[in-house]
């Protein structure tokens, strides 16, 4: 094992202090969040089992993904419908201009702090930009 497969593939713990492997050849059995999230589970308080690594290339730093024991991981909690409402008036919020108070359509981006007609207001808008017949 020579170059950067050599510094990612530690299955014992030795150097990096869990088990180490390179990048998509992990074994069996463990899995990053998201996989866990496409099977309809979730870590549910276990500790980080083992990492996947690779080098960048251009600027030679690790990068690593947290893997969790696939035997160990819970089913994914269901959302209620408490949890829809909140959901819902959140993202209500998020699309609510703070200036006019209507409910833009779209979230509002927290570079302008504004829906996009009040942050421009003398930009000239014909009827064809705004969706309706010329």
């Amino acid at each position: 094992m020579t170059g950067a497969w050599g510094k990612c593939y530690d299955p014992t713990g030795a150097r990096h202090g869990i088990p180490t492997y390179p990048w998509r050849l992990a074994p069996d059995g463990y899995a990053t969040r998201r996989q866990l999230r496409a099977q309809g589970l979730r870590p549910g308080g276990q500790p980080v089992a083992a990492q996947a690594m690779r080098i960048n290339r251009r600027t030679g730093t690790p990068r690593v993904a947290y893997l969790y024991r696939e035997d160990l991981a819970l089913p994914v909690r269901p959302m209620t419908s408490r949890k829809w409402g909140a959901l819902a008036l959140a993202m209500l919020a998020r699309q609510t201009c703070p200036t006019c108070r209507l409910d833009v359509g779209y979230c509002i981006p927290r570079s302008l702090g504004m829906c996009v007609l009040c942050a421009y207001p003398t930009y000239p808008v014909s009827v064809s930009d705004q969706g309706g017949q010329p």
